[in-house]
């Protein structure tokens, strides 16, 4: 498979920080861009097109981090909705308590370019390669 068709790191990266969060008894704040076509949030609480959602357990219902949208149940100002987020409006997920977590790049941008040996590496100018050795 080569770059260009892999599938997004960013929901198999949410649903590992989401997990990590938890394990250190923290609560997992999702940030969204509530521009984002198919986005559906509480627009009462959208500050400059973005909204920060709490995931944890005890504050949503049937929470799935997708491979396309995360997905849940929740209440606001008493009243339950449903939530959708397209993957791609995800721009972090952190912890509450410490802001530990992982702000993502948008979607579509160039990785940034592998760092570089000290030195230069061996001058010859090429970019390093990997051979089996038997």
């Amino acid at each position: 498979m080569n770059e260009q068709s892999m599938t997004s790191s960013r929901p198999y990266l949410a649903r590992a920080l989401y997990e990590w969060i938890l394990d250190n008894g923290l609560t997992p704040y999702l940030l969204v861009d509530a521009t984002v076509p198919g986005t559906v949030v509480p627009q009462d609480f959208v500050q400059d097109g973005k909204i920060v959602l709490n995931i944890s357990p005890s504050a949503v219902r049937g929470l799935d981090i997708g491979n396309e949208a995360v997905t849940f149940n929740a209440r606001f100002r008493g009243v339950p909705q449903d939530v959708y987020v397209p993957v791609s409006a995800v721009l972090a997920i952190y912890a509450r308590e410490n802001g530990h977590g992982m702000v993502f790049a948008e979607e579509g941008s160039p990785p940034p370019s592998p760092p570089q040996p000290p030195g230069g590496g061996d001058g010859g100018g090429e970019r390093p390669r990997l051979r089996v050795v038997k």
